[in-house]
């Protein structure tokens, strides 16, 4: 049936087209206007011309002729407001247009989305997430404290082994400044005569004796 009646016009198409012949009506009132400017002009100059001539009767006709035509340059930039206002009104009605096609399509969309989100599942899905992020962390927690405990013992040697080597080095530093500081009986003891020799070496074992039990003190310490 289009062949017959032609194609049926969709509301855009209508206010398009409504729309260039509102713009078409101006422009031809406009020119119209500028028509009747240009003859204003000349009845003007006219009038002058014959008033100067002393032609009082063609001054009072041409005078009628110029209340006129400013009528009609009046009613010309009317019907151009008017028209043009229907433009305006038409240009409101395409974007109120829009406006409805686009939340006409959002709506739709929304309609869509509630259908495929379903709040029981959606409830289901977060609690299995909840669960098996605490299972996830449970086990991150086993195993950190597994690797925490395979690693303790090695990283203990390594620290008692570091801390028993800096003690006895302290020790031995102490030790040898002790030493330093006992008396020198060694020569004096060679010096003396043989009667004298064993209660030399009875000093000297318990000078011996005394820096053992020092030893075994700090040991103990």
């Amino acid at each position: 049936m289009e062949f017959l009646f032609g194609k049926k016009m969709t509301p855009e198409e209508m206010l398009r087209k409504n729309q260039r012949a509102l713009t078409k009506a101006m422009r031809d009132l406009d020119r119209e206007r500028s028509k009747m400017e240009q003859q204003e002009k000349k009845i003007i100059a006219d009038i002058k011309k014959m008033a100067k001539l002393g032609q009082m009767d063609a001054v009072k006709v041409m005078a009628k002729d110029l209340v006129r035509t400013r009528r009609y340059v009046k009613k010309f930039i009317m019907m151009r407001a008017q028209i043009q206002a229907v433009s305006l009104k038409i240009t409101t009605l395409k974007s109120q247009n829009s406006m409805a096609q686009a939340m006409k399509g959002v709506t739709k969309a929304m309609m869509s989305m509630n259908k495929q989100l379903q709040l029981p599942q959606i409830q289901h899905i977060m609690q299995e997430f909840e669960k098996q992020t605490e299972i996830m962390n449970m086990k991150e927690e086993m195993m950190n404290d597994v690797i925490d405990d395979a690693m303790e013992g090695e990283d203990d040697e390594e620290e008692s082994d570091a801390i028993v080597s800096q003690v006895l080095d302290e020790l031995g530093l102490q030790m040898t400044e002790g030493l330093g500081d006992l008396p020198s009986t060694g020569a004096t003891l060679a010096s003396t005569t043989g009667p004298s020799k064993a209660p030399a070496v009875a000093v000297g074992d318990d000078g011996d004796d005394d820096i053992q039990a020092r030893l075994d003190n700090l040991r103990r310490e």
